[in-house]
């Protein structure tokens, strides 16, 4: 895994970003909450002064609060006493002349004073932004006396404050942002180090809830780590394999090309080019087949095939080979129908069929299985050859991978057949078993 400076930088400025701006929605969010409730509490306390002035005035004799001084002193302080009648007329109006006035039995204080004997309403005013609120209690002779104080609105209210709110949120923004910076940081860190070093990093400086995810990097990287090694072992291998049949062929076509070879060591010149020429073309061949397999995207045409018909073909080529060899060919077993790549099948047969008879003894066997076990086709190459050490079981897959390297080579070998059996039993998802003992053979089980 690799973590870039410039990915680290834009990632923290991501979580940055989205810190603060949740920080700001949930400001507005607050400043919003606090004006409204700000202004239910104001306007409940309006009401609550107000019924009081309803109940002070209520007790004092008209003529008191019908005086002209006493006018003065409402509406100095805002305040407006109005006595209307049980029709609606206003008999009554400390700030207007109640000749002129209309009927009030419409308006909502009046209506709910009527019905319930008490009755709150606020208005705003047309000319101005000056909010009203009123206050009506029905008295004992039915009239209806309203108080009314005028108070300026919220918005108004907050004018005064907008300058230390606005200073308040960038400090508060300021402060959160420095905050976060900070702890984005910290946040990071073990990230940053993991994605650095991570081999290094311990188990007590990853967070609890990114450890699983932790765990899976570190696989990958030993992975992409094992990955690029076999590669390169590939590579390396693929070139001294290579080099060798090269090598040979270019030192006996130039023997001779420059006459110093006889008629009968021309014949064997060119008989060992011959078998070099196979040899590089057999590990070519091999080297095309396991690219193609590594190849996550390529798809294989499939057709149903018969396992035990396609043994019985490739032990039918590997006649001569074997008799060469002076090893024995047997097949055993029934008809087994598989839907798969025919070339893919006839490579995994070769390749294991091949094996045995390469790493067989003189009078030995090669007993191929096509078998049903529990429902599922089952391919079984058994030999009884010089077998596999059990410290070398676990790698014979590998690339280039050989037991017996001189045996390998001077059979024609090229180290990649069980690699490619390796891929195409991978190809087909399923399931391998090795069973092997130094001098007494090898048994391997493919359950398809």
């Amino acid at each position: 895994m690799y973590w870039s400076g410039d990915a680290g930088k834009i990632m923290k400025k991501k979580i940055n970003i989205q810190l603060i701006t949740v920080l700001a929605l949930a400001m507005i969010i607050t400043v919003t909450a606090s004006m409204l409730l700000f202004y239910n509490i104001f306007k409940n306390q309006v009401y609550d002064d107000i019924k009081a002035y309803t109940h002070i005035i209520q007790a004092l004799d008209p003529k008191f609060w019908e005086s002209e001084e006493n006018k003065a002193y409402l509406e100095e302080d805002g305040l407006r006493i109005t006595l209307i009648k049980a029709n609606g007329s206003v008999e009554y109006d400390s700030s207007a002349d109640q000749q002129g006035m209309e009927n009030h039995r419409d308006r909502p204080e009046i209506q709910k004073a009527l019905k319930n004997g008490k009755g709150a309403a606020v208005r705003r005013s047309n000319t101005n932004s000056i909010h009203t609120f009123y206050y009506a209690e029905r008295m004992e002779n039915g009239e209806i006396l309203r108080v009314g104080k005028d108070s300026e609105n919220i918005f108004q209210i907050m004018e005064n404050t907008v300058a230390l709110v606005v200073v308040l949120v960038l400090v508060i923004l300021l402060f959160c942002g420095i905050l976060s910076h900070y702890f984005t940081r910290r946040l990071l860190l073990p990230i940053e180090k993991l994605a650095a070093h991570p081999d290094e990093a311990r188990q007590d400086q990853i967070y609890e809830e990114i450890a699983p995810f932790v765990q899976t990097i570190r696989e990958q990287h030993i992975n992409i780590l094992d990955h690029a090694r076999m590669r390169q072992e590939f590579t390396a291998n693929v070139s001294h394999e290579l080099k060798t049949p090269l090598t040979a062929i270019s030192g006996y076509a130039e023997l001779i090309e420059n006459g110093m070879a006889g008629e009968k060591d021309a014949k064997r010149f060119a008989r060992e080019i011959h078998v070099s020429s196979d040899r590089l073309l057999t590990l070519i061949n091999d080297i095309l087949k396991l690219s193609e397999l590594d190849d996550g995207e390529q798809e294989f045409d499939t057709e149903l095939v018969d396992l035990y018909e396609a043994a019985q073909n490739c032990l039918d080529m590997m006649e001569v080979q074997a008799s060469k060899q002076g090893v024995e060919l047997c097949l055993r077993g029934e008809s087994c129908v598989i839907s798969a790549n025919r070339n893919l099948i006839d490579e995994l047969l070769y390749n294991l069929c091949s094996n045995g008879v390469r790493y067989n003894n003189r009078g030995g066997m090669v007993a191929v299985t096509v078998a049903q076990r529990q429902g599922r086709p089952l391919l079984i190459v058994k030999d009884t050859g010089i077998g596999i050490p059990k410290e070398h079981q676990e790698r014979i897959f590998e690339r280039f991978y050989r037991v017996d390297k001189g045996r390998s080579k001077e059979s024609g070998g090229t180290g990649l057949g069980l690699a490619i059996v390796k891929h195409i039993v991978a190809q087909y998802h399923a399931e391998m078993e090795l069973e092997s003992e130094p001098g007494k053979g090898t048994e391997i089980r493919i359950l398809f």
